[in-house]
């Protein structure tokens, strides 16, 4: 039994915990008593010990006794977390999803010999792993994520529940979109090249660009044509474009009866109570990866739903056990090399390539693979 500790007992940090648990002794940390409370009413077999992953000092002398760090931080938090992991010379599976990129602290990891395992979830995650795959056996000319994370029953107007923030939600909606086509980086704005996309069991939904691709625009960059696309039901693109459009998401301050507030602020508290996403709301998580090239096309779909067993939450279940299948994979010794490296850098290996498939399906996290 390893010693494993998780940073953020958030909906995917806890859930990642409680699968650690079955197999390691884990402890879990957060700033928020609520948050470790909530965790511990998961799984009673977790260790809570409340931290402050901005206090350097304190950060680094709390993850010093472990096997494995597991970053499950907010976003905004992330890279100066992942940054001061490392420096403490811990091998570190990392979730955070900040928009800085990881690969900037390649050296650093050499340096100190650490491995760090990043963007471990569902999306970046898992379509790195394939892609990485694939990119082995042969030469690969087009890559296509679509992905989504959607209510089972829709409301009006945006039919949306968000598992996370809405800040970060709206981050998706005005970070600009990088795709690449015949060898070139195209930057879109989020939200353009709607089109509707027909999915078994969920019917006609909508994909639009976002910036998504991260860590693959350099890792694989001798692939001519990749994107990745959001999706969402029909007709949620036209209401957010509308706040967009006015102003709702603009971030300079504004005076308001001598009050400033930014806009962003304001929407995102409003649209907080109109997205939250209930503890055990029927919700689902889509995906369909296609990865084409030589004469040949290979297709991974995904629908995952909330899990009534254990009150999970499929884009936890999806995003958190894709980290702990990382996790383990490392643990059991299938990949041991030093440096920074994204899913796809690991899912060129088969028998790593293979693990996650496997854990995942072990858990009900079904990937069905089409080849033609």
């Amino acid at each position: 039994m390893s010693k494993i500790i998780v940073l953020g007992a958030g909906m995917v940090g806890s859930t990642i915990a409680v699968d650690m648990a079955k197999k390691h002794h884990v402890s879990i940390t957060d700033f928020s008593k609520t948050a470790l409370y909530n965790a511990l009413k998961k799984c009673d077999k977790l260790n809570t010990i409340i931290l402050d992953v901005t206090n350097k000092k304190e950060l680094q002398k709390t993850i010093t006794p472990f096997d494995l760090v597991i970053c499950a931080v907010p976003g905004f938090l992330g890279f100066e977390t992942l940054k001061s992991i490392i420096e403490a010379g811990k091998n570190v599976i990392d979730i955070s999803f900040f928009p800085e990129n990881s690969l900037e602290l390649d050296a650093l990891a050499k340096e100190k010999n650490v491995t760090a395992i990043v963007d471990c979830g569902v999306a970046p995650g898992m379509g790195n792993y394939i892609l990485g795959y694939y990119n082995e056996k042969f030469k690969v000319t087009y890559f296509e994520c679509l992905v989504g994370g959607l209510p089972k029953v829709t409301k009006w107007p945006f039919n949306y529940k968000a598992p996370f923030s809405p800040v970060d939600v709206i981050e998706e909606y005005t970070r600009p979109a990088r795709y690449v086509e015949n060898g070139n980086i195209v930057v879109k704005e989020a939200l353009s090249d709607c089109e509707f996309v027909n999915f078994e069991d969920v019917g006609t939904l909508e994909s639009f660009n976002s910036d998504g691709l991260r860590s693959i625009i350099y890792t694989m960059s001798h692939i001519p044509n990749m994107k990745e696309k959001t999706l969402r039901y029909p007709n949620h693109v036209e209401y957010v474009k509308v706040l967009k459009e006015s102003g709702f998401f603009n971030e300079e301050k504004i005076k308001i009866n001598g009050i400033e507030i930014s806009p962003l602020e304001f929407t995102s508290k409003i649209l907080f109570n109109e997205w939250k996403l209930g503890e055990t709301e029927k919700e689902l998580t889509v995906m369909r990866i296609t990865v084409k090239g030589e004469n040949k096309t290979v297709i991974y779909n995904l629908h995952d739903t909330f899990c009534e067993k254990t009150k999970t939450s499929s884009m936890a279940r999806t995003t958190g056990y894709t980290a702990t299948a990382s996790a383990n994979m490392f643990l059991e010794g299938l990949f041991s090399e030093k440096g920074v490296f994204p899913p796809e850098l690991v899912g060129k290996y088969e028998n790593c390539f293979k693990y996650v498939l496997n854990y995942l399906k072990d858990r009900n996290v079904v990937y069905k693979k089409e080849e033609f």
